[in-house]
């Protein structure tokens, strides 16, 4: 029940799980595709995608993995503070954007069931190590499922369950931030 309320909880969250190939920003995400070449096709991810690029993270995504991604829309990176993305993109930057990428990546294939079930178990809200050794926690908030970083900042999940060849996707709109 848990795991249905975190799908449907997020903007096309039940089609997104039921879907064989669920549409985010515009485009399909095929489920045979990693998880740089579905982001790619995204019209909603360009400024994730160029950051990747710039961290140069591309063959680390591309690889067999598995991860989970939590991936910040561009309205996302837009509601930073004024020039804070540039910044990041900057090649003298690259370690610091590289720490904020895998911020939002957790090692191993997190499906919305399973962050429902350890939220569950753990009084409501499940806790998951991310790549860079930051912590990201997940509570119902309203309809659908919060995302928040270790300051406390909270963003929502918004299309959840978005399979790859090498893990999934969860939409989210907010930058978390280490």
């Amino acid at each position: 029940m848990i795991a249905a309320t975190l799908a449907a909880g997020a903007t096309g969250g039940i089609a997104a799980m039921s879907m064989k190939n669920p549409m985010v920003g515009g485009a399909p995400m095929f489920a045979t595709k990693n998880i740089v070449q579905n982001a790619m096709n995204s019209k909603d991810h360009t400024t994730l995608v160029a950051a990747v690029k710039a961290a140069g993270l591309v063959d680390t995504l591309s690889g067999p993995g598995p991860f989970t991604v939590f991936a910040p829309t561009n309205a996302a990176f837009a509601k930073l503070p004024a020039g804070t993305v540039d910044t990041l993109l900057k090649p003298e930057n690259k370690a610091q954007l590289t720490g904020v990428l895998t911020y939002h990546v957790v090692p191993g294939r997190i499906t919305a069931a399973m962050i429902a079930a350890k939220a569950q178990a753990n009084g409501g809200t499940a806790t998951y190590t991310t790549v860079n050794g930051g912590m990201l926690s997940f509570k119902k908030m309203g309809k659908g499922w919060a995302i928040m970083d270790g300051k406390g900042d909270t963003g929502m999940i918004t299309i959840a369950n978005v399979m790859q060849s090498n893990g999934v996707i969860h939409v989210i709109d907010t930058v978390m931030l280490p």
